[in-house]
């Protein structure tokens, strides 16, 4: 007869139980059909996802999350049907009976069991604060919680939230908030974010990171009460939170409409006290190697499991122990190959090493990265970058032989590399640990495509599921050519269906073996298009009808599927505005802009936002000398010269920059469209103007050049240069598209830039009058425009252009398509590029003459009331003028 295992909590460890069960029976010749598998599952849908739950915010869509398949409407899918698994789905397990062995549900179904699997997770913790069961008020743990925030916060028009919690769940919850567009605060009692993992040189690249992203960081706080708007402090008032109040002396309330809870876990071990089996002093559930609890034939694993006295908070070695468990639980009905009873499959605990994407910043931690203050067998070395958020520390021996373990933030490129040496060998280091210790971007320049994946097969890759490389790659080889997606791999070799954090080293070794089998990957440009952007952007230019994709739902509708995400909607808003040239923010565009463009100035760090007007060829009058100063002083600007030949007015709070704008007109600027992926400057020598080197007036050519081709929208920042003579003043020759000037004319170098990976532009044309120039240029910027990827410098684009005839490389290509026509294409490289000249507009002058578009920039909706930006950013003095602290 079948033997029944009833496994409590459908999360992602009980999930992984029955995965590993059935895997073990399929192997035996089908001895899976021995087992009946049941699950309760408390929740409205069966298992997906924990660990990615902030992506919610990007698809609003539970199936992109699922553990399995796609959801039906009662939040099943087909999985548990295919495989024979009973689920009991929104029914909660509410008494188990180890003598009767059976497990009573919420619903009254009983199941008798011949295995019982504990997989119940944890509660978040929520801190004793008067006020916590206020309205607005949150956990962060489900798809329901979220939901419930996001209704509530568009009920209750919420515009702030604080997150209580500096930790890892703590930091996913600001995200969380951040992606729902409202202002977040993150309260932490600890010093520092994430005190387990980083010490305080981390604490302060990551902070320093958050706050550029306009996070608010408290730590150090002691959070006495949620405080309602009646203004009550109590344990009983249902008045919807409105503040919170600390017992730190001299600090403010801080006023905030909701509050996110996420400062911890606390296992959900009821069950088994009410059972009788055994629990730890502060809780968790009592397990031997083999995971196996007080109780007869009653399992426990995940974040209910106390091993050791130690409760394991992350999805690897809950994944370890659902693989000891379902092994030794087979052995037990006598399902696949009998196990040595001297050596059985045992969890041992846990390498606690993480690499995290927490914010957009690189956090890792690995091997002994706090060492205690007795342990004398230590030395260490640090990278501390505070300009780049960068900061690296190695922890070695005393001798400086063996690296024992680090701390990277910012840059965890090479985490893999260092994680071995650190945890998984045991040998002496070959080379001297300064070399190991810069982030690779450092190292020489920048790193190639794939040097921060390890060409050791044995190399863990993803330790989620302690995938290795050669796991990976022998995946691929199985799946063949044809059937090696990214998502085939990944579901085939369970690598990145943890945390995410190894997806992109998964998708480099997916192009680097595809290559040896002679295919390629996929370059769709997301889940939502299935086409590059060079590919889309041709579908839109293309279309006979163009009022058909002439907005992001049109061109989704025709094109795509599902909702948009982040990185769809910026890159289908820059195709429009490269081809028609609207305003950005009109007729719901903003809404697919970054954050820079849909602001239409660059946020800084403490979120404040700097003003770039545009000084073509860096001339400017006196007048508009004065007029800069006379508006820096007036709105307390702090003020700097660029290295672009500009001026940079920062500090201006985003209700403001209209004001300025439109002072700033009056005195003749236009924008500088610093903030978007278009022409930021033409540089400029003073020429044979003043120079008596100088053989042409470059002066007067780069601010014809400049105003030619502002605002020009590319998939890249745009940069460009004109010296006057061959001493090259205007260093032409690391941009993007450069002049030097000649006796006769200019030669023209084009695919240059500068940045951390600098390239030398190449020549493409020598002794060439101003009108030739223009031509060549206008041709090249638009075949830019129309083939390159997304975010792609023309540096790396012009790279990959096939070659010319006769082996002269990508800058022969160029040759014959610009100046040869081999493609055809000239006549609508002009015409399109004749269009974007004469349809130019300066954004901010358009928004400053409309008051519907300068109500987007209001501080708050229902009033013209604001706060002053010192009242919500704090400013030091530095030699004279205001920085953010």
């Amino acid at each position: 007869s079948k033997k029944r295992v009833v496994v409590i909590g459908n999360g992602m460890v009980g999930q992984k139980v029955m995965e590993n069960l059935l895997k073990i029976g399929a192997a035996a010749d089908g001895n899976e059909k021995q087992l009946q598998l049941s699950t309760f599952c408390e929740e409205p849908r069966a298992a997906y996802n924990r660990v990615k739950l902030t992506s919610y915010f990007e698809t609003r869509d539970p199936s992109a999350l699922s553990m399995t398949s796609e959801f039906d409407k009662e939040g099943k899918t087909v999985w548990y049907d295919e495989n024979g698994v009973e689920l009991l789905l929104k029914d909660k397990a509410v008494s188990i009976d180890t003598e009767a062995q059976t497990v009573t549900g919420q619903s009254g179904k009983v199941l008798s069991y011949d295995a019982c699997v504990l997989a119940t997770g944890s509660f978040p913790f929520v801190p004793p604060i008067p006020g916590k069961q206020r309205p607005g008020v949150f956990v962060y743990r489900t798809i329901e919680d979220l939901e419930n925030m996001l209704q509530y916060a568009q009920d209750n028009n919420v515009k702030s939230a604080a997150v209580i919690g500096g930790g890892l769940l703590g930091l996913e919850a600001a995200k969380a908030a951040k992606d729902m567009g409202l202002e977040s605060h993150i309260i932490e009692f600890a010093d520092i974010l994430m005190c387990r993992q980083i010490d305080q040189g981390g604490h302060n690249a990551l902070v320093g990171v958050i706050e550029d992203m306009g996070l608010k960081v408290h730590c150090g706080a002691r959070t006495e009460s949620f405080v309602g708007q009646d203004g009550s402090t109590d344990m009983e008032s249902m008045s919807p939170v409105s503040a919170l109040r600390f017992s730190n002396e001299d600090w403010e309330d801080l006023p905030v409409q909701m509050v996110i809870v996420s400062a911890g876990i606390k296992p959900r071990d009821e069950l088994a006290r009410d059972a009788g089996i055994a629990v730890g002093e502060r809780g968790g559930v009592v397990v031997d190697d083999q995971m196996r609890t007080s109780a007869k034939g009653v399992y426990a694993v995940g974040e209910i499991a106390l091993y050791n006295n130690f409760i394991y908070g992350l999805i690897a070695p809950g994944y370890t122990m659902a693989d000891v468990a379902a092994k030794c639980l087979a052995d037990d009905f006598g399902i696949g190959k009998a196990l040595d009873p001297e050596n059985l499959p045992a969890f041992t605990g846990a390498d606690m090493s993480t690499k995290l994407k927490l914010l957009g910043c690189d956090v890792a931690s690995f091997g002994v990265n706090q060492p205690r203050s007795d342990d004398k067998d230590v030395s260490e070395m640090v990278w501390n970058d505070p300009v780049s958020r960068v900061y690296r520390k190695l922890i070695l021996n005393k001798a400086g032989t063996k690296l024992r373990g680090g701390i990277l933030v910012g840059d965890a490129a090479d985490y893999d590399k260092l994680h071995k040496l650190a945890v998984k060998s045991e040998e002496e280091l070959t080379e001297n640990p300064a070399m190991l210790l810069p982030p690779i971007s450092a190292r020489g320049g920048v790193a190639e495509e794939n040097e921060g994946v390890s060409d050791d097969p044995t190399a863990q890759i993803c330790s989620c599921n302690d995938v290795t490389r050669g796991d990976i790659a022998s995946t691929i080889v199985e799946l063949g050519v044809e059937g090696a997606t990214l998502s085939a791999v990944k579901k085939c070799s369970n690598a990145g269906t943890g945390c995410g954090g190894c997806e992109p080293q998964v998708k480099d070794i997916l192009k680097q073996e595809l290559a040896k089998l002679g295919g390629t990957l996929s370059n769709h440009l997301c889940e939502h298009f299935s086409y590059s952007r060079p590919e889309l952007m041709a579908l839109v230019r293309t279309d006979t009808d163009p009022s058909s994709v002439d907005s992001f739902e049109k061109v989704l509708h025709k094109h795509g599927h599902g909702d948009g995400c982040e990185v769809c909607k910026p890159t289908v808003g820059s195709i429009l505005a490269s081809l028609n040239n609207g305003i950005i923010i009109d007729d719901g565009r903003d809404a697919l802009q970054d954050t820079n463009d849909r602001a239409m100035a660059n946020m800084q760090r403490g979120g404040s936002y700097s003003v770039v007007p545009r000084v073509p060829a860096g001339e400017l009058l006196p007048d508009q000398l004065i007029a800069l100063g006379v508006v820096a002083k007036k709105y307390d600007l702090y003020t700097k010269v660029t290295g672009a030949q500009r001026v940079d007015l920062f500090g201006a709070a985003k209700h403001q920059l209209p004001d300025i704008w439109e002072e700033l007109g009056q005195a003749g600027f236009e924008s500088g469209h610093a903030y978007g992926k278009a022409l930021r400057t033409v540089k400029s020598c003073v020429g044979s103007t003043w120079c008596r080197y100088g053989v042409q007036d470059a002066v007067s050519f780069a601010v014809e050049i400049e105003n030619r081709y502002k605002g020009i929208r590319s998939p890249h920042k745009l940069k460009s240069g004109v010296s006057g003579c061959v001493r090259e003043c205007a260093e032409a020759q690391s941009k993007d598209f450069g002049l030097i000037a000649t006796e006769n004319g200019y030669n023209l170098y084009l695919g240059g830039n500068g940045g951390t990976n600098p390239v030398h532009a190449e020549l493409f044309a020598t002794d060439i009058d101003e009108k030739t120039v223009i031509k060549y240029l206008d041709r090249y910027l638009m075949y830019y425009i129309l083939t390159a990827d997304r975010l792609e410098r023309t540096a790396v684009w012009q790279k990959k252009l096939p070659s010319g005839k006769d082996g002269s490389g990508p800058i022969g290509h160029l040759h014959e398509v610009i100046i040869e026509d081999s493609l055809g294409i000239c006549d609508e490289l002009d015409t399109r590029m004749e269009h974007l000249v004469d349809t130019y507009h300066d954004e901010w002058a358009e928004v400053v003459k409309d008051p519907a578009r300068r109500a987007k920039f209001k501080q708050f909706v229902n009033t013209d009331e604001t706060l002053s930006k010192d009242s919500m950013i704090e400013f030091i003095d530095m030699r004279g003028q205001k920085r953010p602290a």
